[in-house]
């Protein structure tokens, strides 16, 4: 039996999970409340953030898992791409915690892990996980990619933003109408209340599978300025169908490219992962597809969508099978270069 600590530390969730021969046995994650003032992420609190809860946040999860750290094989951790002040301590905790048990240490790409989170086992069943290749769509508040996923360890990025992600652009959108952060979940809320061809907004048009969100933003600004200056009330009247619309704009932008992709690629086994996978119009748009195209589609569980530190360990589990360890020396890394 194969088990994995997985810790998870690149941005404003202090989260530990333990797989056992990739069956999980505990997941838990602590967030951070204290950004919300602040309307984003403030680097400097995440970091003493994780510091308070690294060390309960792991003991919880062991506890939870019914073992003793004693009984671990090796320790998984995200090494990037992530906040570093963030990454620095789930990185130092990792390595500590390796050194005075004596067992390997295991760098985790956060973007793969959000991809293999659909191999994780639940109850001890396998469930239904894709199967290579499959196309993921990979959506959070930093990344928009198209990834064709051909095995654990060989994933190709065939498309992604060359601006704003998704994600960003529901949060900063919801910002400008003052509907707090993180904006996403609000919008998703309210858009169910709301007319979705009540506004229409700017759809950029980029080359290749890539995306690009800055232009929607910019014009979703242009509309609020422009209703406001009309009527003070504009938003608050408009709300609802403002965010129906935004979320429409948005869904389109993703699927019409990653509907191209998948075309011309021939895949069919389709998946997708990340913060935004949480938003019910984009499941249900992935739902729509499957029925017109025949794909099969893989949707995380909601405690999979966000941050967490089991798609961490399923991610080591895979890479401890091949012995494809990480040297002590190994230093976190806040971007991915492409």
């Amino acid at each position: 039996m194969t088990t994995i600590l997985g810790i998870e530390s690149s941005c404003d969730d202090t989260a530990a999970a333990v797989i056992r021969d990739g069956a999980l046995l505990s997941n838990v994650v602590s967030s951070q409340k204290v950004h919300e003032s602040y309307g984003g992420v403030v680097p400097e609190l995440a970091s003493r953030a994780h510091q308070q809860n690294i060390i309960p946040v792991v003991d919880q999860a062991l506890k939870k898992a019914g073992i003793n750290k004693e009984n671990l094989d090796a320790i998984a951790f995200t090494r990037g791409p992530g906040l570093m002040g963030s990454l620095l301590v789930g990185t130092s905790f990792a390595k500590g915690l390796s050194s005075a048990l004596d067992i390997p240490m295991i760098d985790v790409n956060h973007l793969h892990a959000h991809v293999l989170a659909h191999f994780i086992k639940e109850n001890g069943e396998d469930g239904d996980p894709p199967g290579f290749p499959f196309l993921c769509l990979l959506v959070s508040g930093g990344n928009s990619q198209i990834i064709l996923v051909s095995s654990y360890k060989d994933m190709k990025i065939i498309g992604q933003t060359i601006d704003d992600a998704a994600g960003e652009a529901f949060d900063k959108c919801a910002k400008v109408m003052g509907l707090g952060y993180p904006g996403g979940p609000v919008v998703d809320r309210l858009a169910k209340e709301g007319d979705a061809a009540g506004f229409k907004f700017n759809k950029p048009r980029v080359s290749g599978y890539n995306y690009s969100f800055s232009g929607l933003k910019t014009s979703f600004l242009y509309l609020l300025r422009d209703g406001l200056k009309k009527d003070s009330g504009f938003i608050e009247k408009n709300k609802a169908a403002l965010c129906a619309s935004l979320q429409k704009t948005i869904i389109d932008v993703l699927m019409e490219q990653f509907r191209k992709a998948a075309k011309d690629l021939g895949v069919k086994e389709i998946a997708v992962a990340g913060g935004v996978s949480a938003n019910s119009g984009l499941r249900a748009a992935f739902e729509d597809h499957a029925r017109r195209f025949g794909w099969k589609i893989h949707i995380p569980p909601f405690a999979y969508t966000t941050d967490n530190a089991a798609m961490i360990a399923m991610a080591g589990y895979f890479k401890y099978e091949d012995r494809d360890f990480c040297p002590m020396e190994a230093a976190p890394f806040s971007r991915v270069v492409v």
